[in-house]
């Protein structure tokens, strides 16, 4: 039977995992997007050797389950840690890698793979001929870059950042796996001490969809605030 009484206790505990929620979120959104910002250039450029290299990694991270990646991560990146480590001959255990960098490496390496394809989309977006006329008005390479490109393409890219972030978001759920605690997790940790699991979800699906509400206000303002600019 369902219990309304439970829905504070609750509210209260899954809240606790917010902040740490959207912290990791975050971290991995700011990661994935410089990475694949550079992932695309390379592929924009047409740089030899380096473009192919970068369709493999889109072609494989895309493939490869964030589940899957995440328990490869797991597994592997102790051990690569401690080899690297021990080649410039530091001291330092791999294996006591905490498990939240863990999720952030994994989920970061997975979705720069698809950031990679929404900064490219954006560059793709941009008219040559608008470059042309800034070159003939004298601006300079760098000029064009952070006046006429960079905000073009950020206003082509908002939307599609803005879902990335929630997919982002709803990838963390898999960080239990390895017990790393988010939204998602401390509503299964609450569940189980009282048994009222379907009274816990429900309030994790609430601050799921508070901040998805709260990421697409945030991502409309500020493309409408860049279109005024532009």
């Amino acid at each position: 039977m369902f219990d309304i009484d439970v829905l504070i206790p609750d509210f209260w505990s899954i809240l606790d995992a917010v902040p740490n929620t959207l912290l990791m979120a975050l971290t991995i959104f700011v990661f994935s997007t410089l990475i694949g910002g550079l992932f695309a250039f390379i592929e924009h450029k047409k740089i030899p050797v380096l473009r192919q290299l970068v369709v493999a990694y889109k072609v494989t991270f895309k493939g490869i389950p964030m589940v899957v990646m995440i328990f490869l991560a797991y597994y592997g990146l102790p051990t690569a840690v401690h080899f690297t480590a021990s080649l410039f001959g530091i001291d330092y255990n791999g294996h006591s890698l905490p498990n939240w960098v863990i999720i952030i490496v994994a989920l970061s390496a997975c979705v720069a793979a698809f950031q990679a394809e929404v900064i490219k989309g954006a560059l793709n977006s941009f008219d040559s001929g608008q470059a042309d006329a800034a070159h003939s008005l004298g601006y300079t390479g760098s000029q064009l870059f952070r006046r006429v490109l960079f905000p073009q393409m950020i206003i082509a890219a908002i939307p599609d950042l803005a879902n990335s972030f929630m997919v982002i978001m709803k990838a963390l759920s898999l960080a239990f796996a390895i017990e790393v605690v988010d939204i998602f997790a401390q509503a299964q940790l609450a569940a189980a001490l009282n048994y009222y699991y379907l009274e816990a979800f429900l309030v994790a699906v609430v601050f799921y969809m508070v901040i998805a509400y709260v990421v697409t206000k945030i991502a409309d303002k500020l493309e409408a605030a860049l279109r005024v600019r532009t």
